[in-house]
């Protein structure tokens, strides 16, 4: 059975690689999506300094205005999504020196209530097929020309209907098509669109949107996309959006969710902030799909990050803002560190150590391992606290904080 969920893993990767990389030309260092090429939070190309540095190099650094969105990388450019003013504006930059080569903006919905200190959008951009997409604040979806910036459509499906904490799902492009969940609380919409032309191909409406971003996976020949709604864990048919499968995922209390699910084989892990992690297995049953749990732990679970799958063992932080290590095949605790850091983070795997950016700005290395936390290192490499996620790549290291983005580097 692990052999055929490494198989299956396999084809996962080399269906999104296809996807992702095969009519866009990207490589294997670049970062065109939420949690990179294949949303899993790898990195590729990374190689750790044999002793780490106490500080990093910073090349250049740019006003791009408010955000949390993580940035994408693609060549020797960087896409960047950001609100300046009473607008969101799309940037593409050069790499290397952080100069502007074009930029797009439009009129945004102000973000208010408690969400009003984070004015700016949530939402990576995703990049492929020469094309550019992304999710503002208050929903509208934007698909854009990657080499200069031109229109090719925008959407606003639900007009003023947002989230409680107004969007932060991130659109994924597959298959010539552009998905998205869209809407607020009890009432949205999972709606693929064709990239090229904006067109609708599908719709789901079986509940509203959470603050998750979907991915995708392929059991027995069927590809499927699976979400994290507002109160489920949904598997819809990537090619027509006809539910497959769906497990109840209703947000505790005051909580909501927030962590993309992380694929494992077959297995899917989903965690949500203050109810512990679950682990699915999605089999077919004669013409059917079905959802059976493997496990459940109730007292460990992320808050605003998605753990990091590596070697059989789910790294994240607790929605206490502890890092953990769990066991990905039982659920059980391995370790969590003791020291309190913020539950907004990103966690990454780059090959031989294991990367964290909390929102206290500290860029954290550690080894991977199911006995204790061990740090390498510990780096400031902002000012201000970052809620996107560092892109890597080689021995540069791109940090979007409040208002800039910066390119630090591993000499």
């Amino acid at each position: 059975m692990k052999n055929a969920n490494r198989t299956n893993a396999a084809v996962v990767g080399g269906v999104l690689l296809v996807l992702l990389a095969g009519a866009g030309g990207l490589a294997a260092q670049d970062w065109p999506q939420w949690r990179g090429l294949h949303r899993d939070g790898k990195v590729s190309g990374f190689t750790a300094p044999e002793k780490w540095p106490e500080a990093l190099a910073q090349k250049w650094k740019k006003t791009v205005g408010t955000g949390d969105a993580t940035p994408a990388l693609v060549g020797d450019k960087l896409y960047v999504f950001a609100r300046q003013g009473e607008e969101e504006v799309i940037l593409c930059l050069n790499a290397g020196d952080g100069n502007e080569l074009w930029q797009k903006k439009y009129a945004a919905q102000a973000v208010t209530g408690p969400a009003a200190r984070h004015p700016g959008p949530r939402s990576s951009p995703a990049v492929a097929e020469g094309k550019v997409v992304t999710l503002g604040v208050g929903g509208i979806l934007s698909c854009l020309d990657a080499a200069t910036g031109q229109e090719v459509w925008r959407k606003d499906e639900f007009p003023k209907v947002v989230p409680q904490f107004f969007t932060a799902m991130s659109p994924i492009i597959a298959d010539g098509m552009c998905i998205a969940h869209l809407g607020g609380k009890d009432h949205g919409a999972i709606i693929a669109f064709e990239l090229a032309t904006g067109n609708q191909k599908w719709k789901w409406d079986g509940d509203g949107p959470a603050y998750a971003s979907p991915i995708l996976m392929t059991v027995e020949g069927t590809q499927q996309l699976v979400a994290q709604t507002e109160k489920k864990l949904v598997g819809l048919a990537a090619a027509d959006g006809k539910l497959l499968w769906e497990v109840p995922s209703p947000a505790q209390g005051r909580f909501y969710n927030s962590a993309t699910p992380i694929l494992d084989g077959q297995t899917l892990i989903y965690t949500g902030q203050g109810r512990g992690t679950r682990a699915v297995k999605i089999e077919k049953e004669g013409d059917r799909f079905a959802a059976k749990e493997i496990w459940n732990n109730e007292k460990l679970g992320a808050g605003f990050n998605t753990p990091v799958l590596k070697n059989g063992l789910l790294y994240g932080l607790t929605d206490r803002g502890n890092l953990f290590c769990l066991n990905a095949r039982t659920g059980e605790a391995s370790w969590t560190d003791p020291t309190r850091r913020d539950n907004f983070g990103a966690i990454l795997d780059a090959g031989s150590v294991l990367l964290a950016l909390p929102g206290n700005s500290e860029l954290i290395a550690f080894k991977p391992g199911d006995k204790q936390y061990e740090e390498l290192a510990r780096i400031k490499v902002s000012d201000t606290p970052t809620y996107a996620h560092p892109v890597i790549a080689g021995k540069r290291v791109f940090v979007k904080d409040q208002e800039t983005l910066a390119l630090w580097t591993m000499e």
